[in-house]
């Protein structure tokens, strides 16, 4: 009697990992996208803003109109459009990004019609227009904003071609940043920041669209320089600090910073260019020593502004005046003249309390630009405390899932990349709260995707395309390789260590 034959040897399994490729090839499955996620998210975040335009007509016009429901429903097509394109360009992308997005975008749609029926007469009152003031040509916007999103969405199939064009888009922004410097004042001047492009009755600020640029430069720069910025010298109190010799770069950046502080006379863009910069460097270095270098050197140049617009005037007299307002807004008779706005931002905050007068119940006419630099003193008003909280963990939704996109990319690039737009999104935020809050001094800066305006509504919307793209990418299990930021092309598996040719390095 013979033994029976031993079983032949099988081939290992390929890897079951959920979402992996392996798992979909073996199984025959597609990997799940979450677009229907998106379209269900998206469709929550719409039925939320036809509640809130309801309630903003009942608190205005006592009233609830028979088309009030028309511009969100304008607004449900052109992020609807937005959604399939995404759901046939980046079916990987994140979720989560554009129903949170939309919905923060809806609301300063509709403060900003809130704001147009303080101003109207009786009759447009009693029937508002969708189309006229502020809240009307936001909407506007909105198509606009998106569809170029989209556009650059469609084009930009690999965010790591951008990288190409690096130096050409780092000289753009310098450009821009620079236009509005040294044209005229009655070209580029606005509330004493010159940060605009004014020809007739139209006005872009083109420092919007020079952040992007910038950060696309500052990303390609450091993934090429940042295992000599990695180098430490010393070390003090459980610190690393870099070499001297390599502080020329944030040197560079922070005398630039200081020249946009003096001449365009505005302390919020200086900061959110160098803020970009020093955590984008500390994204690629994962040194927190710069971040301490960053900060001491911003500050310090802060302080020297300040005692040199005391002291002798001039380019730093515009600086010191806003320090002081900020210092102390009450005082004499400062309220009433050049510390109106801040005090009526406070004043504003402060009536809303905890729960808010109520959606159409505040006074916007009181608030000065309160449809664009203090809209966010505007709504607090109305929705209170926590209302303006919930509005925070939606920014901070998006700031967060900026990040996972960074963190889920292989590409050096992708990864300072997206985390330096989250950061933005992040910086400027915290600019125009700490202003209307008094942390830090008042400054021109918009809120992001609410206040009203082409430039900033553009350039955020061109922001979250790109964090699409990479977070695409990022989730895409086709897209990965064994080689970090290297794929076999589109549509193609991740290649297995054991199957990979011998190659001689010399």
């Amino acid at each position: 009697m013979t033994a029976p034959a031993a079983p032949a040897p099988q081939p290992p399994p390929a890897s079951t990992a959920p979402g992996s490729a392996g798992q979909s090839a073996s199984t025959g499955r597609r990997p799940r996208t979450r677009r229907n996620v998106e379209l269900a998210l998206l469709g929550f975040s719409m039925l939320l803003l036809l509640g809130y335009s309801a309630a903003m007509e009942a608190g205005a016009l006592e009233e609830i109109t028979s088309d009030f429901w028309v511009p969100t429903a304008i607004l449900t097509a052109i992020f609807v459009g937005a959604h399939f394109v995404i759901r046939f360009f980046a079916p990987y992308a994140d979720p989560v990004l554009l129903p949170t997005v939309a919905l923060i975008n809806g609301i300063g749609v509709t403060y900003l019609r809130r704001v147009d029926l303080v101003g109207a007469d009786a009759a447009d009152r009693a029937d508002p227009s969708v189309f006229g003031g502020w809240g009307g040509r936001q909407l506007l916007w909105t198509l606009i904003a998106v569809v170029l999103a989209m556009i650059v969405l469609v084009l930009v199939r690999d965010h790591r071609t951008l990288s190409r064009y690096a130096y050409t888009l780092g000289l753009g922004g310098i450009v821009l940043v620079m236009i509005p410097v040294v044209l005229p004042a009655r070209f580029s001047e606005i509330n004493g920041a010159k940060l605009w492009i004014k020809v007739g009755g139209f006005s872009i600020q083109p420092g919007e669209f020079a952040k992007v640029m910038l950060l696309v430069f500052f990303a390609v720069y450091l993934v090429r320089k940042r295992e000599l910025l990695s180098l430490a010298s010393k070390r003090f109190m459980g610190i690393d600090f870099p070499r001297a010799r390599d502080l020329g770069p944030v040197v560079t950046v922070w005398l630039l910073s200081l020249m946009v502080l003096v001449v365009s006379k505005d302390l919020g863009t200086s900061l959110m260019y160098f803020g970009m910069f020093v955590v984008t460097l500390y994204i690629a270095t994962e040194r927190s020593s710069w971040l301490i270098i960053g900060l001491g050197m911003f500050f310090g140049g802060v302080i020297s502004a300040y005692f040199l617009g005391a002291a002798i005037g001039g380019p730093f007299a515009n600086f010191y005046q806003r320090a002081e307002i900020w210092l102390d807004p009450f005082s004499g008779n400062r309220p009433y003249d050049d510390g109106y706005q801040l005090v009526q931002s406070l004043l504003g905050l402060g009536t809303g309390g905890l729960f808010g007068a109520g959606p159409g119940k505040g006074y916007p006419e009181e608030i000065p630009e309160v449809h664009s630099d203090l809209i966010f003193a505007g709504v607090g008003e109305e929705i209170g405390l926590f209302g303006l909280t919930a509005l925070l963990v939606l920014y901070l939704l998006v700031v967060e899932r900026g990040l996972r996109a960074a963190l889920g990319v292989r590409d050096s690039f992708g990864k300072l990349f997206a985390g330096g737009m989250a950061f933005t999104v992040a910086l400027q935020l915290f600019v125009i709260i700490g202003g209307i809050t008094r942390l830090i001094p008042l400054t021109g800066q918009t809120t992001p995707f609410m206040s009203a305006g082409g430039s900033s509504l553009m350039s955020n919307w061109i922001l979250i395309a790109l964090l699409l793209r990479i977070s695409a990418a990022a989730r895409n299990p086709a897209s990965t390789s064994a080689t970090v930021g290297v794929s076999g092309g589109r549509g193609t598996p991740p290649a297995r260590l054991h199957e990979a040719p011998t190659e001689m390095i010399r």
